[in-house]
């Protein structure tokens, strides 16, 4: 696409920008909330014009891709069947199920943590627990583990160039995965083995059941939203960990406290950092006008952080702000896999905090942010010491 011929505001993809993003987005909020660039579009960086919307649906559509996306990419009532098929999956009775083979994985992988010795957390331990818990969760072979995180790296590199033909090559690779694992099961038949993907190939939706295309649509919108974000908040939660000791030490002695501590810390430190939204009509915005057709960002690394609603942002007060945190999303599109994130997340801190007394940042080493679109770190050298 040329560059549009509006005078951009900001430009997301500059050096000072990506340098320091959650600072970045920090004045953008105070200067200029509604912001017009040629990558992002339309900019939203604070809580209240978020919210908005979130909440309406018919002014601001999901519908702001031009491939299928299920179910994020629809807006009710297209959207309305494919939500309840998918909401049991992460059901309390499903994640008391999936606990136990959770936490072995988190136990194995913090057993195999090098003692004393520096490592990088987002390649041994975050991204390595995304891969496994993912498959695992799937119901998806060991042998699909390395494909997939090399996957991962392919699709974040074509996104982040905005490389149209490398981005199609990366979602045809994908297809072929999900066609391979839905052939399998099919050629079983009645010896399929009885995991989510088998029952997801057996739901109706409108008295049917999914194509290939909606169940690839599907399995491809879970497997990017779980791999990235369960990665990124893992390299995020070590580093703040790491931080502030105090902390760290307060939650090894009462668990009791994770959940909420987990969703703060990843509320100062966002691990998804954007949505997108399409207008489906003339509006105003922050005081600027923006016509129908037009796509909107939706920033949650900065609304998030917005002074008006949690006061100074990276104040830590998990009670406080828990009912404004917008980790999850909020409306018809709140982020129906929530529930498992978040037992992942604390079973994985769990196992951590039980087996390691003392984590810090490596010396002599730096870590390297993650840029945008993708939150956390890019690498994150640390040493721990096991109890």
């Amino acid at each position: 696409m040329a560059d549009d011929p509006r005078k951009a505001d900001w430009n997301p993809r500059a050096d000072e920008v990506l340098g320091d993003q959650i600072r970045a987005y920090d004045t953008m909020r105070v200067q200029c909330p509604v912001a017009w660039s040629n990558y992002q579009h339309w900019t939203l960086f604070r809580h209240g014009d978020v919210m908005r919307v979130l909440e309406d649906h018919q002014t601001f559509s999901s519908a702001a891709s031009s491939h299928l996306s299920v179910p994020n990419g629809m807006d009710p009532p297209e959207h309305t069947p494919y939500r309840k098929v998918i909401e049991p999956y992460f059901s309390q009775q499903a994640m008391s199920q999936f606990e136990p083979t959770c936490r072995n994985i988190a136990r194995n992988l913090v057993d195999s943590l090098p003692d004393g010795q520096p490592f990088d957390v987002v390649e041994k331990f975050s991204r390595a627990f995304a891969l496994q818990i993912q498959c695992a969760f799937m119901g998806w072979p060991g042998s699909l583990h390395e494909p997939l995180r090399e996957w991962v790296l392919k699709n974040h590199r074509a996104t982040l160039a905005s490389d149209r033909l490398a981005m199609a090559e990366v979602a045809h690779e994908f297809d072929g995965y999900i066609h391979d694992l839905l052939e399998t099961r099919r050629q079983a038949g009645a010896n399929a083995p009885r995991d989510v993907t088998t029952s997801l190939m057996e739901e109706t939706v409108n008295g049917r059941t999914m194509t290939d295309e909606e169940l690839t649509s599907l399995l491809r919108n879970w497997t990017v939203g779980e791999l990235g974000t369960i990665s990124s908040s893992v390299s995020i939660l070590l580093s703040y960990l790491a931080e502030h000791p105090d902390l760290k030490q307060s939650l090894a002695n009462d668990t009791i406290a994770l959940p909420d501590a987990i969703d703060e810390i990843l509320r100062i430190d966002a691990p998804l950092m954007s949505n997108r939204r399409v207008t489906t009509r003339d509006v105003e915005i922050g005081g600027r006008p923006i016509p129908a057709g037009e796509k909107i960002t939706i920033l949650w690394a900065s609304a998030n952080r917005d002074e008006k609603v949690f006061g100074d942002p990276d104040a830590f007060c998990p009670q406080k702000n828990r009912d404004h945190n917008l980790l999850y999303g909020a409306g018809v599109h709140v982020c129906p896999g929530a529930p498992l994130a978040r037992m992942e997340l604390r079973v994985l801190m769990e196992e951590f905090l039980s087996a390691v007394d003392t984590l810090e940042p490596a010396p002599e080493d730096r870590p390297e942010r993650a840029v945008f679109p993708t939150g956390g770190f890019s690498y994150l050298p640390m040493t721990i010491s096991k109890r």
